[in-house]
């Protein structure tokens, strides 16, 4: 038993070393592939004129858009989450999960953890 805890000690401690070790960026897609893999209770709010005009609930991830061959970043963010029409935070059951986009030249949307 002891020799296991020694091991996953070991363990813990080269995985801690390697990734201090990384890139501040490195680290965030690390983290980013963990949440990703846990999931997290997104919620996306766009606003318009100061007015909520769309909502989704249950995203799992917003994913910064790359060029297929250049690999460049895109100015737009996209991601799965259902459409709250009634905007009352919940799934009902006649909202359905969709895709979305939305410009990063935009500074009209709110994301957050679903508490």
């Amino acid at each position: 038993m002891n020799k296991i805890k020694i091991i996953l000690a070991v363990f813990t401690l080269v995985s801690f070393v390697l990734i201090a070790g990384c890139t501040q960026e490195t680290q965030n897609k690390i983290g980013r592939s963990i949440q990703n893999w846990t999931g997290v209770n997104g919620v996306l709010e766009v606003y318009s004129g100061g007015k909520l005009v769309r909502k989704f609930v249950k995203i799992d991830k917003l994913s910064t858009a790359t060029g297929t061959d250049d690999k460049f970043y895109r100015p737009y963010r996209f991601g799965y989450g259902v459409l709250d029409a009634n905007f009352n935070g919940i799934n009902d059951p006649d909202e359905k999960k969709v895709y979305f986009e939305f410009s990063d030249y935009s500074t009209n949307y709110v994301f957050y953890e679903q508490p």
